[in-house]
């Protein structure tokens, strides 16, 4: 079919928006990442801009030799996985059953859970309430309060609607109970959804900030986003380093952005493997009833 001037048109703006958006992304990533691997005079003097100006890997030599980053990688690598898993887990065994219409009170329950989305917990009553359940300079305080992402339950319950119904009816003729039919059925035929929302759930704990400022009095148990605002709101920390060492090939401002860069990369590798059902999944999050 031969498309009309407008639509090559359409076509030719929407291509370049996009082009235009990836970039506005893109480049201030690769523009750290120059700055990274340039000398200290080049990157002070903004002589830098897409490309190394006098190579060097000193910074990223001293941020991989650096223990309290590790120490806090470790630590937001766990906070992400089990966040990860036990919101999923938590999320798809409330989602299933507000999808079933046999579940008479549904609507009042759904009710109850989209004003949660109007009116959040203001922040001092949030802050005594995990004080008093003996989470303050805990990791769980980075876990449990968000647990369940009202949003990326709404999603799952929205996909779960859209599952033909006669596949329950015909897995308990076979004998089948509701925890064998949401995990032998429903859920590996949700991998689009599945895929989409442990995505959301991992980026936002990999991202913990807030409540670990709140929460986490102990330097030694800070996630790395955390341990990467001391670096960046105490450039005397970072300075101390060329002194200790003796080292000249890396300063304060290469530092940062290799440490913003280490931070940054991991998470950003994990889109690329959920990708193929990531389309399909974030377009599930139309009500339904």
């Amino acid at each position: 079919m031969r498309r009309t001037t407008g639509d090559q048109l359409f076509q030719f703006f929407n291509y370049a928006f996009l082009i235009a958006a990836a970039a506005t992304m893109l480049l201030p990533l690769l523009q750290l990442l120059a700055v990274s691997f340039s000398s200290p005079i080049a990157a002070d003097s903004k002589q830098v801009f897409l490309f190394p100006v006098e190579f060097t890997t000193a910074s990223w030599s001293h941020i991989l030799q650096n223990t309290g980053l590790w120490r806090s990688f470790g630590i937001t690598v766990y906070i992400t996985v089990a966040g990860t898993f036990l919101s999923m887990l938590f999320t798809v065994l409330t989602a299933y059953p507000l999808s079933h219409k046999q579940f008479l009170i549904r609507k009042q329950i759904m009710l109850g859970i989209i004003i949660t989305m109007i009116f959040n917990a203001p922040m001092i009553p949030f802050f005594l309430t995990v004080r008093e359940l003996g989470l303050m300079n805990s990791l769980w305080s980075l876990i449990l309060p968000g647990v369940i992402g009202t949003f990326n339950m709404i999603i799952i319950r929205t996909f779960f609607m859209g599952i033909p119904k006669e596949l329950d009816d015909s897995a308990r003729i076979d004998g089948c109970n509701e925890a064998g039919i949401l995990f032998r059925i429903y859920l590996p035929l949700s991998k689009p959804v599945m895929a989409t929302v442990s995505l959301f759930y991992a980026v936002g704990y990999w991202n913990t900030f807030q409540r670990a400022v709140l929460f986490i009095r102990d330097p030694e148990k800070w996630p790395l986003q955390t341990k990467l605002r001391a670096y960046l709101t105490s450039p005397e920390e970072l300075a101390a380093v060329n002194l200790v060492l003796g080292d000249y090939d890396f300063n304060t401002t290469t530092l940062k952005a290799a440490t913003i860069l280490f931070a940054t990369i991991p998470i950003v590798l994990v889109y690329p493997y959920l990708q193929k059902y990531f389309v399909k999944g974030s377009m599930l999050g139309s009500l339904k009833e």
